[in-house]
Formats: structure tokens, sequence, C-alpha cells
């Protein structure tokens, strides 16, 4: 019965030895997997940021094209300012104007195309593309 339990605590302790640094690999492994999770949020995040303030850019453009004193020209390099302004000129490359039936009511309809941001700001140009309507004034 003595022996038995000798052998008991002999296993428990070579137990213990087989266990011991097991806590900083679980930690490591664990943190790793929440940082990768936490900046992917933080890119969702930015990218959506960029897609909404792209969408108002080129909206209030076709707004202040749309103006009585304003044309297709003028909505373009509103759009350009106010992108470059929020964000980077980087974004404001490729913007175009042009006019468009929507819902069956002549619009100005401004096209922005962006680069989508994949690592911070920097991505594949042109892959992200919006558009703003506005209404001709009568």
């Amino acid at each position: 019965m003595r022996a038995a339990a000798v052998a008991g605590a002999i296993t428990e302790d070579a137990a213990e030895k087989a266990e011991r640094g097991s806590a900083v690999v679980d930690f490591v492994m664990v943190g790793a997997l929440l940082t990768v999770f936490f900046l992917a949020i933080i890119q969702l995040a930015l990218i959506l940021h960029v897609r909404n303030t792209l969408i108002d850019a080129a909206a209030s453009g076709a707004r202040y094209g749309t103006l009585a004193d304003r044309d297709a020209g003028d909505a373009r390099e509103r759009t350009t300012q106010l992108i470059g302004v929020a964000l980077s000129p980087e974004f404001a490359r490729d913007v175009s104007t042009g006019e468009a039936s929507y819902a069956g009511i002549r619009t100005l309809e401004v096209t922005v195309r962006a680069p989508l941001p994949v690592i911070g700001l920097i991505g594949p140009s042109e892959l992200l593309e919006v558009k703003g309507h506005a209404a001709f004034q009568p």
C-alpha cells in the first residue's frame, strides 16, 4: 500500500514536470490569436470609414455641381478637395462625373475609384468604386 502511494507521488511529480512551461505556450498562442482578431477588426473599421467618407464626398460633390451656377467640373473639383482633406489626395486620383438617370430623374453622377485599404491605408488601386447622385435643379 505504501509502495502504491510512493508510485502515485512519483507519477504526479512526473506529470507536473511534463506540464511545466505549458502556460507560457498557451499564453503566446492565445495572445497571438487575439492580436490577429483585433487587428482584423481595426482594419475592417478602417475600410468602412474610407468607403463611407468616399460616398459622402461623392454625394456632396454631386450636390455642389447641381447648383444653379455650377457644373460637372466644379463637382469633380469639390469631390477631389473633400477627399484630399478627409483622407489623402491619393484616394482622389480617379474622380469622374457624368449625367445619369436615377429613378427617371436626370441626375449628376460623381464616380470615385480609389485604392482598397488592405494594410493600413495601403492597398491595390481602383478596387473601391463609389457613386454619388444629385438631381439637377429645374
